[in-house]
C-alpha cells in the first residue's frame, strides 16, 4: 500500500498498470466513509468509442473489487478467475496483443464473451484469485449539528458585450437599491472592477457580486434585485447564492480582491 497525494496517486497507479501490460487492465476503488464508487483507472477514450476494441478488463476487475466491498467474495473469484484464465489462454485484446505470447486479438465483446465462457474455470500458471465471504461493509456516518446558514449576497452572471468594467459596473451600483451593494465585478476569475488592472482582457461573460447592506437579504429582496438588472437591460444568465455557515464564508472572494 503506498499512500500518496491524489495527483501522483493517479500517476503511479497509470504507471503500475503499464508496467503489468495496459493500463485498461486496472480497475480502481474509492472507498468514503458512507458510500464507495468503482471505476477503471483511465479515462475516457473518445477516439476509439464505438469501435469495439478497447479493453473492457478495467472496468470488470473494479467490479471485482465492488463484489469484494460488499461481501459477495465467492462471485467476485469466480468472475477473477474466469478473466485470469482468459488471460493465461492467450485471448487478449488489441492494447496487450502480443505475437509472441498472444493466441487469438479480439474486440471488447469477444474478451467479456471469452470471459463468460470460463466462468467456473481457473487459471492453470497464474495464480488462482481467493477472496473470502464477509458480511457487506457497514460503517457509521459521522453526525454533526447542522450549521447555520445565512444568505449574505448574490453573485449574478451577466452577458455583457462591448461594454468596459467601469461602465458597467456604474450602471449596476445604481440598480442594486437600499439592500444591496455592488462589491465588486470580475472576468475570467479576475476582479476588474472596482479597481481593476486596465491590461485585463475581458470576455463577455461578467460575475456581478452583489452583498447585503444590512447583514442578511431573503429571497423576495433577491427577486426585486434580479428584475430591476432585467427592467434596465441587464438579463442574467444565472445567479449563484451567497451563504455563510455559523458565520463564515462559503463561498471565495474574486481573484484580486
Amino acid at each position: 500500500m503506498i499512500l500518496l497525494p491524489n495527483l501522483y496517486g493517479d500517476i503511479v497507479s497509470d504507471v503500475a498498470a503499464e508496467i503489468a501490460g495496459s493500463v485498461g487492465l486496472a480497475g480502481s476503488a474509492n472507498i468514503g466513509m458512507s458510500c464507495a464508487m468503482f471505476e477503471a483507472i483511465h479515462g475516457s477514450a473518445p477516439d476509439i468509442a464505438g469501435k469495439g476494441i478497447a479493453n473492457p478488463s478495467g472496468l470488470l476487475l473494479a467490479a471485482v473489487q465492488m463484489l469484494v466491498h460488499i461481501g459477495q467474495g465467492d462471485v467476485a473469484t469466480t468472475i477473477h478467475n474466469a478473466w485470469l484464465r482468459t488471460i493465461e489462454d492467450g485471448v487478449h485484446t488489441a492494447d496487450i496483443f502480443d505475437a509472441k505470447v498472444s493466441i487469438r486479438k479480439v474486440g471488447t465483446a469477444e474478451f467479456a464473451d471469452a470471459v463468460t465462457e470460463r466462468l467456473g474455470q481457473s487459471p492453470k500458471v497464474l495464480k488462482p484469485a481467493v477472496y473470502a465471504d464477509s458480511p457487506s461493509i457497514k460503517v457509521n456516518v459521522p453526525t454533526r449539528a447542522r450549521q447555520k446558514k445565512e444568505q449574505v449576497g448574490i453573485d449574478v452572471f451577466l452577458d455583457e458585450p462591448n461594454v468596459t468594467p467601469e461602465q458597467l459596473g456604474k450602471s449596476l451600483e445604481k440598480l442594486a437599491g437600499p439592500d444591496f451593494r455592488l462589491d465588486m465585478l470580475s472576468n475570467r476569475g479576475q476582479k476588474v472592477y472596482p479597481g481593476g488592472a486596465p491590461e485585463t482582457l475581458c470576455v463577455d461573460a461578467f460575475r456581478c457580486r452583489f452583498l447585503s447592506t444590512s447583514g442578511i437579504v431573503g429571497t423576495d429582496q433577491v427577486i426585486a434585485l434580479v428584475a430591476r438588472l432585467a427592467k434596465a437591460g441587464h438579463p442574467f444568465v444565472k445567479s449563484e447564492g451567497l451563504f455563510t455557515f455559523d458565520g463564515q464564508d462559503g463561498f471565495t472572494k474574486g481573484q484580486g480582491q
